[in-house]
């Protein structure tokens, strides 16, 4: 799941060259826009476009010319349906929000886009940003992080929930040779599955109670196992299924002293769990991991942002592109999300196309 702002104060740095500030050399290659459209959450459940004003990019800024965002139906629907404890209200902000918890409010937090203006080394570049769903917009320059060449910009809206992957196997403290089993094939899952079955001598099992998931691990070459045939004794058990009894199940078949990493984020639903019977006798280890926070272990080291560029550089392989199994133009996002939030089916992730002359 993918909730908050990620950029840390450390990852400011201006560009430069040969001492010369780049942001005094700023070009355009398209002619400043008055106004643009976004997504607004406008009450639970309840979702509509709307015009706002688009100012020039000043600066150490770029202009943003959207050309996919997407949509990950687990937060992003609880988020839709006003389900945000206002105990969360603060911690859950994304970096580019308007607005407050429960609505109105524009939220999302995947969006690729070109830059269309700002410093020279940016123009015509294609860049990735922690941005709501908007056709264009303006934002620091730090906050763009430029696509590798071999990443293609459909491919990479999944960067966010790559990242939360990538850090779910940190605070994991996943190695060489474990057993580790993930339950729940959504986008976060399959992507956390993927990351594991690399790791030198891991043994993945992928578990979901849709069978039609088989054949998306069979495309990430992970073995599958509906719950009933799922195998016992991981040493590690990541779950990310949003569901009661999936972290049940993740209990049960975590081995003696295994971790049992929660991915899942509940919103406002209270979740309760088997803490008696066996989980002492096996010194079971529950972990949280969320994504605002770089796992303990490599926060020494490790920026957000220097995070978010590996989760980018991993998006090359093209079996990743099973998981965006829907799209949709911009237009018809407050449909889309309002079906998604309620009957999300066999999607895994949502591809929002935006039309170029707009």
């Amino acid at each position: 799941m993918r909730p908050m702002s990620r950029h840390d104060a450390t990852a400011r740095s201006a560009r430069t060259d040969a001492g010369t500030d780049t942001t005094t050399r700023a070009t355009t290659r398209a002619t400043p826009r008055a106004t643009t459209r976004a997504f607004w959450i406008a009450a639970p459940g309840c979702g509509e476009l709307r015009a706002e004003p688009l100012r020039a990019a000043g600066p150490g800024e770029a202009s943003v010319r959207t050309l996919y965002s997407g949509v990950s139906r687990g937060t992003e629907a609880l988020v839709f349906q006003g389900r945000v404890p206002a105990s969360e209200a603060q911690r859950m902000r994304a970096p580019f929000q308007v607005g407050e918890f429960p609505a109105p409010v524009k939220y999302g937090y995947a969006s690729v886009g070109e830059v269309t203006a700002g410093p020279a080394e940016l123009v015509g570049r294609c860049v990735f940003c922690l941005h709501p769903h908007q056709e264009h917009y303006v934002v620091p320059c730090e906050a763009l992080a430029v696509l590798p060449a071999a990443v293609p910009a459909q491919r990479a809206i999944l960067a966010a929930n790559l990242e939360t992957a990538l850090n779910g196997l940190w605070d994991a403290g996943v190695a060489p040779g474990d057993r580790i089993s993930v339950i729940g094939a959504g986008s976060v899952g399959c992507l956390a599955a993927w990351l594991a079955q690399r790791v030198v001598g891991c043994e993945v099992e992928l578990i979901d109670i849709n069978p039609g998931r088989a054949a998306i691990a069979r495309a990430l070459g992970v073995a599958f196992a509906d719950p009933a045939r799922a195998r016992p004794d991981a040493d590690v058990v990541l779950h990310a299924s949003g569901t009661q009894q999936g972290l049940v199940l993740a209990l049960r078949i975590a081995g003696f002293e295994a971790t049992v990493l929660e991915m899942s984020w509940y919103g406002d639903r209270a979740v309760s769990l088997p803490l008696g019977e066996a989980f002492h006798a096996r010194r079971l280890s529950l972990k949280s991991s969320q994504v605002a926070s770089v796992a303990p272990l490599r926060r020494a080291r490790w920026s957000t942002r220097r995070r978010l560029a590996l989760a980018l550089s991993l998006l090359t392989d093209p079996a990743l592109d099973t998981l965006i199994n829907s799209e949709g133009e911009f237009d018809e996002l407050p449909q889309a999300l309002a079906a998604l939030a309620v009957s999300p089916g066999d999607v895994i992730m949502h591809r929002v196309r935006y039309r170029p002359d707009r």
